[in-house]
């Protein structure tokens, strides 16, 4: 091949890889644009809302929540729904967020479970606000079954239906404590 030819093929190689490099890509999992569809909440969501967040969640644990609701109410306190029911899309989106938050998976893992551990996945955690009704729930949670089940997290809450007669049980100091979040 004469050098002329060999020139060519190099700078049409050179060109096609300049424009791979800049070629859009799909974004990852981790980078796609989530909403209400995937389970993310806007402000002022209570147990009683028709969005996907609330009512995909375990209707068992929905029932529990909204008796407690109505109780706390003649209490005057309002239960938020801060996160119910996430897809899996937008679990990977917050691991992915912790991840570069705290610094490591390590330390992501204390405040964010993967998809295929999240209880927020299959709708069977459910996070409260505010405080007010997190510290109700703290009292009074055990009576219709909702449970906090980490100290580091007093928002976070899931149906036990035996604490109704046996109380919670004891806490995880956080999720990484948990034998369920193992992977």
């Amino acid at each position: 091949m004469s050098p002329l030819v060999w020139l060519l093929l190099l700078t049409a190689t050179a060109v096609a890889a300049a424009l791979a490099a800049f070629a859009p890509t799909s974004p990852s999992r981790a980078q796609r644009v989530v909403g209400a569809a995937d389970g993310v909440v806007g402000d002022g969501v209570t147990v009683f809302d028709d969005v996907p967040a609330v009512t995909n969640l375990d209707p068992g644990l929905l029932a529990a929540l909204r008796g407690a609701a109505r109780d706390a109410a003649g209490d005057g306190v309002e239960f938020v729904v801060n996160s119910g029911w996430r897809s899996r899309a937008y679990q990977d989106r917050m691991l992915h967020d912790a991840v570069v938050e705290y610094g490591s998976e390590d330390e992501a893992a204390r405040w964010v479970a993967t998809p295929d551990t999240s209880l927020h996945v299959s709708g069977q955690a459910v996070d409260i606000g505010p405080a007010a009704a997190a510290a109700w729930l703290a009292r009074h949670g055990a009576g219709y079954g909702l449970c906090r089940i980490y100290r580091n997290e007093p928002w976070h809450l899931e149906l036990r239906p035996e604490a109704v007669d046996a109380g919670c049980p004891r806490m995880y100091a956080d999720p990484t404590q948990d034998p369920r979040m193992q992977q």
